[in-house]
């Protein structure tokens, strides 16, 4: 049996919070405002991990990337099908560089 990557896991969260009472997950609260107001949120998140990581505060920029991770994926989730291309594009890029993916971008 194989295991659930954490990736389809953050989907289904996002998925089965979408529409859910958003006095009771701040993930319902953020998609019921629309795309914009999880891109903020995500703009937001991104900031601090930077910050935090610059300011050597390890354990803070740890606690940010999980935000992060989570923020990154909402407004993307609130886009219904679209959550799925990026995470094929996720997968496409397990086990490659950064330097030959960037390297095999088209110019």
């Amino acid at each position: 049996m194989s295991e659930t990557h954490p990736i389809d896991r953050l989907y289904a969260t996002i998925a089965a919070r979408k529409g859910g009472d958003p006095d009771q997950s701040y993930t319902a609260k953020l998609l019921g405002k629309g795309v914009e107001a999880c891109a903020k949120k995500f703009g937001e998140e991104a900031v601090e991990t930077v910050l935090a990581a610059v300011s050597g505060e390890k354990n803070r920029a740890y606690r940010r990337v999980g935000g992060r991770a989570l923020s990154s994926a909402r407004p993307v989730g609130g886009m219904r099908h679209r959550a799925r291309r990026g995470l094929c594009v996720l997968r496409a890029r397990e086990g490659v560089s950064g330097l030959a993916e960037k390297a095999s971008r088209k110019k």
